[in-house]
């Protein structure tokens, strides 16, 4: 593969800035999807109970700030587009714009660290359907691979943890427990990728660089219709279950299955598991996500490097790195593809 790159790509899901755009938005994410279109109106209340904004653009835009500056400081010294899946800066509309920049070749950041359907064979699918639009051939864009085991968000991640533990008061002898989140997916997709050994491995090394030997990894934002068996145990029932069992005394929300603190954020974890929470009288806080964090840009530009300039491939545990390129069948298309609307 050529490494001949004069551009990066941030490739990202996408959401509604304003009130009106709340019901478009979700319309281009459910789009030949399998979910009732009550969920879907479901979904849009959780965005106007924020005013109709999800969080989501404005992060990205503060995260190629971030990368922008670290690249002019150490480069490689290469412009950062960025487009998204479902809502403006649309995809196609910034591919076209880096063809007339005379862009030839771009690496491609997507805003998910594990690899899954939705989380990098449909952007992939998406980059392809882009570039037929703008033409064959005019512009080469290449992904980079899913950093799921990366010193530097592993590193990140665990830096996260250890402070939101900080936060919770519980009793000495009590036990705190790590509750990991990822946005669940189809079991029948879910066997068709590596997304579920990504998730237990990220988990496991974040966990031992932290310092916490107590864990687990649940679900959460789960949208397909309920005849369909999708990965569990969602967050909110597995927390009545450890409060009615009484098997710890506080504990600490990591959703490591997200970069940023978007929708299903902080609304799925900040609303409805805080007040699930404080119901029960469970102690507990919520990490964040990686976001910003000075190690987890540096990783951005590791990647870009390992990439641009053949530099070395870092990972953490026994699972060897992601591929580059995926192989044909991986995270292939199933029937009730996942429908997650950030």
């Amino acid at each position: 593969m050529s490494n001949n790159y004069d551009a990066v790509l941030v490739l990202s899901f996408g959401g509604p800035e304003c009130r009106e755009d709340v019901l478009p938005f979700l319309e281009n994410v459910l789009r030949g999807k399998n979910v009732p279109r009550e969920r879907m109106l479901e979904v849009a209340e959780h965005y106007y109970h924020f005013g109709g904004v999800s969080p989501i653009n404005a992060q990205n835009r503060e995260l190629i700030a971030a990368l922008k500056d670290v690249l002019d400081r150490q480069g490689p010294r290469l412009p950062v587009y960025w487009g998204n899946r479902n809502w403006a800066p649309f995809l196609t509309d910034t591919l076209r714009q880096m063809k007339s920049d005379g862009v030839k070749r771009a690496v491609v950041y997507v805003t998910s660290v594990f690899g899954s359907y939705s989380g990098c064979r449909q952007y992939r699918e998406d980059i392809g359907r882009a570039i037929q639009e703008v033409g064959e051939g005019s512009i080469a864009v290449d992904k980079m691979r899913c950093p799921f085991n990366h010193p530097g968000f592993i590193s990140a991640m665990a830096d996260r943890v250890q402070t939101a533990t900080r936060q919770l008061t519980i009793p000495a002898s009590g036990k705190l427990r790590l509750v990991f989140t990822a946005h669940s997916v189809p079991i029948a997709m879910a066997r068709t990728s590596p997304y579920e050994a990504q998730l237990h491995e990220a988990c496991r090394l974040v966990s031992e660089t932290a310092g916490h030997s107590d864990w687990c990894l649940v679900y959460q934002s789960r949208s397909g219709p309920p005849t369909q068996p999708w990965l569990e145990p969602d967050v909110c029932a597995y927390l009545r279950d450890v409060h009615s069992k009484g098997e710890v005394a506080g504990v600490v929300l990591v959703p490591i299955g997200f970069t940023s603190d978007h929708m299903e954020v902080i609304y799925d974890l900040d609303t409805e598991a805080r007040q699930l929470c404080d119901s029960l009288g469970l102690p507990m806080v919520r990490a964040a996500t990686v976001g910003t964090h000075p190690k987890f840009i540096e990783m951005l530009r590791a990647l870009i490097v390992e990439r641009v300039e053949n530099g070395p491939r870092l990972t953490l545990g026994t699972m060897p790195a992601a591929a580059d390129v995926c192989p044909p069948d991986c995270c292939a298309v199933v029937r009730g593809r996942p429908a997650a609307a950030s």
